[in-house]
């Protein structure tokens, strides 16, 4: 794959600005007309964040497909930037479309990568967006196995009978779920033995300073014996220090995430 440098924008006085604030002034735009540009013109992109193991030599478990836009300046302009301006559009949609075709193209490729993106509750209705899934199943069979999809505690909640008819069709093919932000909110808790949730990911809000916080500690701990009693998967996301991952390691976390382990690249 092709070895390209996230950058930031630049103004002439080589002062830093935001990308999207670069973006947008420097194209007179608002988000949702940068958003229908980029999406136009093709410029999605991929940047992979790695998952790996909490064996004593990690290694990758799988990556999260995260999707970027680029301006028509090049600049890279993150989803934190975009997605809530659009997430309950037609835009979100399309983007969530885009990222599934994006997907599904790099699985064929790459026969050895397992990966996950992020989905939102409202495009498992949306037409496009099964017709897309649909033909790359049945044009790649066992491509699923290799495909999850991460679903926030929020989306799951919004729509849960169609999530649930959606798993259940889905994972005969392979396909596995992950439930993004757990324990963030309490909903999710009572919904569990109904749910088909192979892996949970564990709020950053729990991990950050997990070494010497008590309070997160009893927590966090909680949240992945919740997991393992339900034969889930626990991942600990937003670790970025050596101490947060030894201690997660030693309460008995699957696997890990964070800026400690890299950073989104669109290379692996």
């Amino acid at each position: 794959m092709e070895k390209t440098t996230l950058r930031r924008c630049e103004t002439a006085d080589s002062a830093l600005l935001d990308p999207l604030q670069y973006a947008t002034a420097s194209r007179d735009a608002d988000v949702i007309t940068l958003v229908q540009d980029a999406l136009s013109a093709g410029r999605t992109r991929l940047a992979f964040h790695p998952i790996v193991t909490a064996d004593k030599q990690p290694r990758v478990a799988f990556y999260e497909g995260l999707v970027r836009l680029m301006d028509d300046a090049g600049c890279i302009i993150p989803a934190a930037h975009f997605m809530p301006s659009i997430e309950e559009t037609v835009l979100g949609r399309q983007i969530d479309c885009a990222t599934l075709n994006l997907a599904l193209a790099l699985l064929k490729q790459q026969p050895a990568l397992r990966l996950s993106v992020n989905l939102s509750a409202r495009s498992i209705g949306d037409g496009e967006w099964r017709r897309i899934l649909e033909r790359g199943l049945h044009d790649w069979p066992g491509l699923g196995e290799r495909l999850i999809f991460e679903i926030s505690e929020t989306s799951a909640m919004l729509l849960p009978e169609i999530v649930l008819r959606f798993m259940a069709q889905m994972q005969p093919r392979g396909v596995a779920f992950a439930l993004d932000g757990f324990g963030a909110g309490f909903t999710a808790f009572r919904h569990l033995k109904t749910f088909f949730f192979d892996l949970v990911k564990i709020d950053k809000g729990f991990i950050r300073g997990i070494e010497s916080d008590p309070d997160n500690q009893v927590l966090a701990e909680a949240l992945i014996t919740v997991a393992h009693q339900f034969e889930m998967f626990a991942i600990a996301d937003g670790v970025e220090t050596a101490a947060e991952a030894a201690f997660l390691k030693g309460i008995g976390v699957d696997c890990l995430q964070g800026y400690y382990f890299g950073v989104p690249k669109f290379e692996f």
